[in-house]
This record gives C-alpha cells, structure tokens and sequence, in this order.
C-alpha cells in the first residue's frame, strides 16, 4: 500500500513539474519568438477585418522568390534552416502564416478552404509586388501550393511538394467526421499527446531538443487561454483537408513539379476511420511516388529512403540535396 502511494505521488509530483515547465501562449502567439522580423498584412477576406503574419527575405540581384507554405501542425518558424539556406544562394523567401495559423487571425466564422488561403497568399504577394515564386508547401502546405498553383499558374514559375498530404483522395476510402466531433478531440488534447503523436508519426519513435522546438508552440496553444478557439479553427481547417482533395487535379499543372518525399512516413489523415471493406493502407508515402507518376509523368519524384514526415528537420544535408535538384529545374516559360 505505501509503495503504491509513494509511486502515486512521484507521479504527480513528476506531472505538476512537467505542466510548470510547458509555456503557455495565446491565440497570435504573442510572446513566441520567430526566427526572422515579422510583418502583418492587414485586409478584408468574408466579412471579417483579418491579418496576415508573414516573414520576407528580399532576394539578391535578379533570384527567384521561394514561397514556403507550411503544413498545419506547423507555422512559419520551422522554416527557418531552409531560409537561411535559400538566403544564402540569394534566393528571396516568403514564409507566411496563413489566415487560422500562427501569428495570423483565427477566426472561428471563417469558410477555410485551400482556394481562399491561396487568394489571400497571392494577394500578399502582389502588395510585396512579387509577380513569379518557386511556391513550395510541405505536409498540408502541400495541398494549398497545389491549389496556388493550379489557380496562379502564371505566377508559379515551379512547384516544389514536400511530403505533402493529400495525395490520396481520403473520403474515397474513409467515414466523414463532423466538425463537432472533431472540436471534442481537440479539446480533449494534452501537450503530451502532442509530443506522443509527432514522436510516433513523424521521427519513428525518436526525440530530441530540436523536435521538442517545433512542438513546443502547439503545447502551449492546449496549455494556454485561447484553446477552445484554437480547437474549433483546428476541426475547421481539418475538415478541408479531408473535403477538398487536389490529387484529381495533378495531371493539370503547367509548370515544373517536383515531389520530395521521406519514404518512411505514413502520415494520413482520418486513416483510423477506415470504411467497411476497404484494404487500401493509406499514407504509404514509399507507394504514393509511384501513383503521383501514374497520373502525371511529367512530375520529377525524389525519394528519401529512411526519412519520415519532415526531411527537412530530421537530416537537412540530404534534404538541401534534394532541394536544390528540384530548384534547378528549368522554369516554365
């Protein structure tokens, strides 16, 4: 009996110091430092007054402007390495956080969609007087890149997909969830489950410090004051991913495509939600190369053995690598 209420009180000893140490930040993200100055573009989208957070690095001379989109777990921060990197080069980089995310607006009134997210990054781009951009989005910054490119493909002069989800139509092969049943999982979301679930899914059971960094924000989004907003904007946004599918409508880009993909990730969203029959295993990232040719060819596929959802932070070395290929490609005229 003592031994179970000293192991009783080591664990709550160890649970009220583990919360003590998480941060915990509201809904802009006030006190959440980025790596790079942050502006806001002000502007009217649905009704609402809205501001877009955004980070731009002017490009050297005559280079492009790479647009890094970011997936929804994410925001503009975790782009940092690969700035620095295209920086470097002379390249100019756009890192916005899109309208939902980040330091951006959340509104809870707001009809999310990757065509509205798209119009409002083109029309960020068009107040910095960016014309043409090498648009790149990783994980559901994939899915948007490809509506921006498919509705833009005058100003996308190459499209770069970074493990992008959305490469498989989900309701072909899932139940639909309602909204509300998703607001009640996240609200039901601890910063530990965070860290459990992108340990699992995305570094294949590893962790360290520079993991613990991109999870951080998100673990102080549940442990802060504006969760029950964020939990709704969260279900809302989670709900195009699985409502408004690009894969259909790969065999129509006009511009380089290169698809990048750490070969170990198994990332689908909805996949426990399975309809009744169906074999298909969803998120095999080591299959979906080959399907991406099947339904255009014209896609350069670069496959990285070993790397999961984020190749960009587990090994940036074999990550610029293949990068820089899909840089190099000759842009459309």
């Amino acid at each position: 009996m003592r031994r179970t209420l000293l192991i009783l009180l080591l664990f709550c000893i160890h649970s009220l110091s583990f919360a003590a140490e998480l941060p915990s930040y509201d809904k802009r993200l006030s006190t959440f430092s980025y790596p790079f100055s942050v502006n806001t573009f002000s502007f009217e989208s649905q009704g609402e007054k809205i501001e877009m957070a955004y980070m731009y690095l002017p490009p050297k001379r005559d280079m492009p402007v790479v647009t890094l989109l970011h997936g929804k777990n994410f925001n503009g921060a975790y782009w940092q390495q690969t700035a620095e990197f295209l920086q470097q080069q002379g390249y100019g980089v756009l890192i916005p956080d899109q309208i939902g995310f980040g330091k951006s607006s959340k509104p809870v009134n707001y009809q999310y969609g990757f065509a509205a997210l798209a119009t409002n990054t083109r029309a960020l781009m068009k107040s910095l007087k960016i014309d043409h951009s090498i648009v790149t989005g990783h994980s559901m910054g994939g899915m948007l890149a490809s509506r921006f490119a498919l509705l833009y493909p005058d100003v996308t002069s190459q499209l770069v997909l970074i493990n992008p989800i959305g490469l498989e139509n989900y309701l072909l092969y899932e139940r639909y969830t309602d909204i509300e049943n998703v607001v009640n999982n996240e609200m039901n979301k601890t910063p530990e489950m965070i860290v459990s679930y992108q340990k699992k899914h995305y570094y294949d059971g590893k962790w360290n410090d520079k993991f613990t960094g991109h999870a951080e924000f998100l673990q102080g989004w549940v442990n802060g004051p504006d969760w029950p907003q964020l939990a709704r904007v969260s279900a809302l946004t989670y709900d195009m991913i699985l409502t408004q599918p690009v894969i259909e409508e790969f065999d129509q880009f006009s511009m380089p495509v290169t698809l990048i993909l750490g070969t170990r990730d198994r990332t689908a969203p909805g996949a426990a939600n399975l309809r009744a029959g169906v074999e298909r295993e969803l998120g095999r990232y080591d299959r979906l190369g080959e399907e991406v040719k099947a339904r255009n060819a014209a896609i350069d596929v670069i496959e990285l053995s070993g790397l999961g959802h984020l190749p960009q932070v587990e090994d940036f070395d074999r990550f610029t690598t293949a990068f820089s290929t899909a840089l190099h490609q000759k842009p459309a005229n």
